[in-house]
């Protein structure tokens, strides 16, 4: 019992984690873009939002959140097209 509920924590934990870097990322990203080091047409911006996507997914996931993650699957989609769009 005790066991499960520190494997609970554990991934608990991990799940903000993930997700907390994920904001960071895209927060970090617009702030890149927004003070003109990268371009909106850049792939690492893109990238930037496509993993900071993934990471508020990660937790909205584990805590059964849907909006943030259908909003964020939208916003990868988006930054994922544009990140094909610049390789080809």
């Amino acid at each position: 019992m005790k066991m499960d509920y520190m494997l609970k924590k554990q991934l608990e934990f991990i799940t903000e984690t993930v997700g907390w870097i994920g904001v960071l990322l895209i927060i970090f990203d617009y702030a890149l873009l927004s003070f003109g080091f990268v371009s909106s047409q850049s792939f690492w911006y893109h990238g930037l939002n496509f993993f900071g996507g993934i990471g508020i997914i990660v937790d909205a996931l584990a805590d059964k959140d849907y909006q943030p993650m259908v909003l964020n699957l939208i916003w990868m989609a988006i930054a994922l097209y544009a990140i094909v769009s610049i390789i080809f």
